[in-house]
C-alpha cells in the first residue's frame, strides 16, 4: 500500500481519499482538487497570505451537503497561520486560518474545502481592507452577460473617477470587479463608496440594475452587492474552485474579455474549468496581481 504521506516544502501532510469523486457529472477527484490548487498556488497564494480565510468545505463532493468553517479546526498542525478576529456572532475571538504557503493550502484542500473564501483584509489589520469588492448577483433569467453589461458601465463610472478595476468572473453565475486600494482606508468609507455607487448605476439604468437584497425586485435584473464591503464578510477568492456541476473557478478576465463577451452574447467565452485557468495562468500570468499592490485613494463622493 503506497505511503499516504507527503512532504511539501519540508512538511510532512497525510491525504486522504484522493480517488473520492467531488464532482459526479465530471468525475473529478479530491486527488484532482488537490493537484489543481497545487499547480496555480504561484499565482493563488499571494491572495490568500495574511487574509483570514472561511472555508466551504464539501466532505462528501459538490452534490452533498457543505459547512463554513471560520474557526481553524483544533487539529491543525502547529505550523498552519492563524489569525484573532473579533466576531460579530459567536461573540469573542475567532482564530481563522491563514493561508501563506503551499504546504496550508494543501492541508486546506485536503479537508475538501472545495472553495476558499478570503477576508479583504490583511491580519492583524482586520479593520482596514485592502480594495473595494462589486459582487454583480443575476437575478434569473439574466445571467453573466448581463453581468458583463454592467459590470462595465461600473468600469466606465470608476475610471470617470480616476481609478482602475479589474473584472473575475465568480466561477458561478455571476462577476465581480475588485478596485485596488492598499492605502489607509475603512470599511465604513468602502461601504458607504460601494453603496454610492451602485445606487447610482440603479438610477442611470434602472431596468438593468438594482441596489438592494430584495429577491422580488432582482428578476432579470443584476443585483450590485455594495455590502461585501464588510469586515465580517468574505468574497470568493479568485481561482478558488467553486462547487458547481463542473470544475469551474473564479478567473481573472480582461475587461476586452468582458467587452468580447458582450458582443457575441456568449456566456461560455467568461466559463473557465480548472483546466483551463491553468492554462491562463502559464500563458498571461497573474492579471490580477495588480490587486496586491496597485495603491489608488478612495475618492471623497
Amino acid at each position: 500500500m503506497p505511503d499516504p504521506h507527503v512532504e511539501i516544502e519540508g512538511k510532512r501532510l497525510k491525504l486522504s481519499n484522493l480517488d473520492k469523486v467531488f464532482y459526479p457529472e465530471t468525475g473529478f477527484t479530491k486527488g484532482q482538487v488537490i493537484d489543481y490548487y497545487t499547480r496555480i498556488s504561484a499565482a493563488l497564494l499571494p491572495h490568500l497570505r495574511k487574509r483570514p480565510l472561511t472555508l466551504k468545505r464539501y466532505p462528501n463532493g459538490v452534490d452533498e451537503k457543505f459547512f463554513y468553517e471560520k474557526r481553524c479546526p483544533s487539529h491543525r498542525p502547529e505550523w498552519v497561520a492563524t489569525a484573532p478576529v473579533e466576531s460579530d456572532r459567536a461573540g469573542g475571538v475567532v482564530d481563522y486560518c491563514v493561508c501563506n504557503d503551499l504546504p496550508t493550502l494543501v492541508w486546506v484542500a485536503n479537508m475538501a474545502s472545495i472553495e476558499l473564501h478570503p477576508s479583504l483584509s490583511h491580519a492583524p489589520k482586520i479593520e482596514q481592507p485592502t480594495c473595494i469588492a462589486f459582487d454583480l448577483d443575476p437575478g434569473p433569467p439574466a445571467g453573466i452577460i448581463e453581468c458583463a453589461r454592467v459590470g462595465l458601465w461600473l468600469r466606465d463610472v470608476l475610471d470617470r473617477l480616476g481609478l482602475q478595476s479589474f473584472p473575475k468572473t465568480s466561477g458561478s453565475k455571476g462577476m465581480q470587479v475588485y478596485v485596488p486600494l492598499n492605502t489607509p482606508v475603512t470599511y465604513e468609507g468602502t461601504k458607504g463608496f460601494s453603496h454610492a455607487l451602485a445606487r447610482l448605476l440603479e438610477k442611470q439604468h434602472p431596468k438593468e440594475v438594482v441596489s438592494v437584497m430584495t429577491k422580488e425586485l432582482r428578476t432579470g435584473k443584476v443585483f450590485i452587492d455594495w455590502s461585501q464591503n464588510d469586515e465580517h464578510k468574505t468574497t470568493v477568492s479568485v481561482y478558488s474552485l467553486r462547487a458547481r456541476e463542473r470544475p469551474t473557478a473564479s478567473t481573472p478576465i480582461q475587461w476586452e474579455e468582458v467587452e468580447k463577451a458582450l458582443k457575441k452574447e456568449d456566456a461560455d467565452l467568461l466559463r473557465f474549468e480548472a483546466a483551463t485557468v491553468i492554462d491562463r495562468v502559464e500563458t498571461d500570468g497573474d492579471l490580477f496581481a495588480p490587486v496586491q499592490t496597485l495603491k489608488q485613494k478612495l475618492p471623497k463622493l
